[in-house]
């Protein structure tokens, strides 16, 4: 079957949401929504975090806080990465599952860099800008690729780029950031996962470098088999060890980040939990210093409630309704929005009708993975909803327009024109191949 999905006039689109009202506490998850592979600093009195939205551009979301639980996005590391295939959708590529991954956000004499990789195009790419809440940043790439890559600043002046796949590796980056300056992948920790004394299903990975007290600490996620996702740490007094590790957190599969402290001397934990289709939410974790070893929970387990005053509303602060009105000065499409993949800038607009998104058929698509200018948002939980309102007077034959929830398997709902007649049609696919969908119809109702 042909779609021309979401290529008409949109109106409205009006978010709701069910879950916690406002608390003087926070509770866990901070925020009930898709923010995975965080990386965290603070600089005074200001969080930021970046994280993986993969194949959705702009991508590497920067977002900031004053209290670790209520984030707004304040920016993005880029527009988009370049012009492959992949990311084009293109010649039967895609980038679902690509794109970029697992960030890492340092904060080093006066300027933020961002860097990530791309099993794409097989790079690394490192972003840099002076202000985060204005982009768009510097961008430089290099290969070879890092796979799961922590950017650190030592204080000799010098900078490393520490990875993880099983074995811990570390390599000294060129004083200009523009490469490696040392070749060799110098392994310091092997077989890093081997301390939970379980079988391996996944090997350490994800890693993150930080330095306290003249101490290096190496925050890594294991998944033993059997198990569930497990937080290690590593420390050591040098930066290429030796090391030693322990595990630090194996609680309800909530695992993969770091630690921060606050300006009042506590210290915390950030990590996320997968919870299916809403994707890996973050918690934030207390942590106590205990014989220079961070431990986090109460009695190893992570905390419902925070003692950390915030608003915290039930939807939140990073996806939000639009009537898409603009204001001289504004950005066309606010940060909540994100594109699938790279748009085709030629074929939409928020300005042509004031008050409406005017999305415009340019080409036939297969299916809806794989229909181009596909505008997003995330999902949040527990429970959410999204309604449109859509001018369907300009659709052409064979036209699709509505919404999608998109997240490996699919679901869609909508108006289709089909022998000069309206229909209001919903259908699934139980594939996540975007090119096997499986897609079956299951509804189609005359306007």
């Amino acid at each position: 079957m042909k779609h021309n999905v979401l290529l008409t006039i949109s109106m409205l689109i009006l978010l709701s949401g069910t879950g916690r009202l406002q608390a003087q506490k926070a509770h866990n998850p901070v925020i009930w929504a898709d923010v995975p592979d965080m990386s965290m600093i603070r600089v005074g009195d200001t969080y930021y975090m970046s994280s993986t939205t993969m194949h959705m551009n702009p991508g590497v979301p920067i977002m900031k806080s004053k209290n670790l639980v209520d984030w707004e996005i304040a920016s993005y590391a880029y527009e988009t990465l370049g012009t492959l295939d992949a990311y084009e959708l293109q010649n039967g590529q895609d980038a679902y599952g690509g794109g970029t991954w697992a960030s890492s956000l340092r904060y080093h004499n006066g300027t933020y860099y961002v860097s990530t990789f791309s099993n794409n195009s097989r790079k690394n790419y490192i972003f840099s800008t002076k202000d985060p809440e204005k982009t768009p940043w510097e961008m430089t790439t290099f290969e070879p690729m890092v796979h799961d890559h922590s950017l650190f600043f030592d204080d000799d002046g010098k900078t490393y780029i520490i990875s993880c796949g099983g074995n811990v590796g570390i390599r000294e980056m060129k004083q200009d950031l523009s490469g490696i300056k040392d070749t060799e992948n110098k392994i310091v920790i092997e077989d890093a996962d081997a301390i939970t004394g379980k079988e391996r299903m996944l090997p350490a990975e994800g890693a993150q470098m930080f330095k306290v007290n003249g101490k290096y600490y190496l925050f890594l996620i294991t998944w033993p088999k059997n198990s569930m996702h497990t937080v290690l740490v590593y420390r050591a007094s040098h930066i290429m060890g030796p090391y030693e590790g322990r595990v630090v957190l194996e609680d309800k599969g909530i695992a993969q980040g770091g630690f921060i402290d606050t300006p009042d001397g506590k210290w915390y934990g950030y990590f996320f939990g997968d919870r299916g289709a809403v994707g890996r939410i973050p918690y934030i974790v207390p942590m106590r210093w205990e014989d220079e070893w961070p431990v986090f929970g109460e009695n190893g387990v992570v905390p419902d409630v925070l003692d950390i005053p915030a608003r915290q509303p039930a939807v939140p602060a990073i996806v939000a309704s639009d009537e898409f009105t603009r204001n001289p000065g504004d950005r066309d499409l606010p940060l909540v929005w994100q594109w699938n993949h790279n748009p085709d800038n030629k074929y939409w607009s928020v300005s042509e009708r004031p008050g409406y998104l005017r999305l415009k058929t340019f080409r036939l698509d297969n299916s809806f993975p794989t229909a181009k200018n596909t505008l997003t948002q995330r999902t949040f939980g527990p429970e959410c909803s999204g309604e449109i309102a859509i001018d369907i007077s300009a659709m052409k034959e064979g036209d699709y327009a509505g919404l999608g929830l998109l997240q490996q398997k699919y679901g869609v709902v909508g108006v289709k024109k089909e022998a000069g007649r309206f229909y209001i049609f919903s259908g699934n696919a139980q594939s996540s191949d975007a090119r096997n969908e499986n897609y079956e119809e299951q509804e189609s109702v005359p306007v």
